[in-house]
């Protein structure tokens, strides 16, 4: 009769096994887009931090948080670099 005290089967599991909410990766995705615009190496850094986490704590979009995280912060460095070159 012990069955019929588990339900909702892993919610009593200290662990992680999969969140349900993305806090973490749309706060990647928030970063990653300003990091496009304003100071790459330090948004984009914050966006691919968070973007680690969120996949440590297994959320649905991490993976691609973490890609554009980067992605943004390599175009942000990028853009940053054609126009400071076309300005001087």
């Amino acid at each position: 009769m012990a069955q019929g005290n588990q339900v909702g089967g892993d919610r009593g599991q200290v662990g992680r096994t999969d969140s349900g909410s993305n806090v973490l990766s749309i706060i990647a995705f928030v970063l990653s887009a300003i990091a496009l615009f304003f100071i790459p190496l330090v948004f984009g850094g914050a966006a691919i931090i968070a973007a680690i986490i969120a996949l440590v704590r297994k959320e649905r979009l991490a993976k691609i948080a973490l890609i554009v995280a980067i992605a943004a912060t390599v175009l942000g460095m990028v853009l940053g670099a054609i126009i400071l070159s076309a300005t001087t």
